[in-house]
């Protein structure tokens, strides 16, 4: 499973010489010049990590952070020229993941972004929660060491529940995570795949929550 970033960056230098970083590195790598934007592509697709930088037209960087914060925990690397302490404080107590400042090493940049993935298990050849092991290169779901027989659908679905495991889903975010923001499809897909997800788990670890969507619970 590949990694995916938004970077989030108004000068087009800037933003063309670290996606070109980043895309050596072997990441795919999204880039948005504005908050607005960068707002609608969080909501829509699914990220390993966000680099973002605070002054953006549009919506600016803080005031994104807190919206993405609502959306579910994906890494934040804030990427700005301002250095105070002030911001950095604001950005933390909003629950930015790190901070930099410019001008920066590109090295020291591609260190902090591996060291983000791999805090958040992104990188990791398996996930686990509770019984529940998700393998993503394979695209494998193994409970209690019996291997599920998901379809590639169901085990997006869990993949996406087990990475967001604290916060709770709705039909729409679990529609354009996993289906795609085009996707002429409602509830009722998502409803129907947690239903056949549910019957191939040994164990209901899939709470609803009435009016809201799905959260994961982990077995014990």
């Amino acid at each position: 499973m590949s990694i995916r970033i938004l970077l989030v960056e108004d000068d087009e230098h800037i933003c063309n010489t670290v996606k070109t970083f980043l895309s050596e590195a072997g990441y795919k790598v999204d880039t948005c010049l504005d908050g607005s934007e960068a707002y609608s592509k969080f909501y829509d697709n699914t990220y390993q990590l966000v680099i973002l930088d605070i002054l953006l037209p549009g919506m600016n960087g803080h005031e994104l952070l807190r919206e993405f914060r609502k959306i579910n925990n994906t890494p934040i690397l804030m990427m700005t020229a301002l250095s105070d302490e002030e911001n950095q404080i604001k950005a933390f107590d909003a629950e930015a993941d790190d901070y930099v400042t410019k001008p920066f090493k590109i090295q020291l940049l591609l260190k902090r972004v591996e060291a983000l993935l791999r805090r958040s298990g992104a990188l990791a050849k398996e996930v686990s929660c509770g019984k529940l092991t998700l393998l993503p290169e394979d695209f494998k779901a193994v409970y209690d060491n019996e291997e599920l027989s998901l379809t590639l659908k169901e085990f997006e679905i869990l993949m996406l529940l087990v990475q967001n495991r604290s916060r709770t889903l709705s039909h729409e975010i679990i529609l354009s995570r996993v289906w795609g923001y085009d996707f002429d499809g409602d509830g009722s897909t998502v409803h129907t795949h947690i239903k056949n997800l549910r019957a191939k788990l040994p164990e209901n670890i899939i709470k609803t929550v009435r009016g809201v969507g799905y959260r994961l619970e982990e077995s014990t």
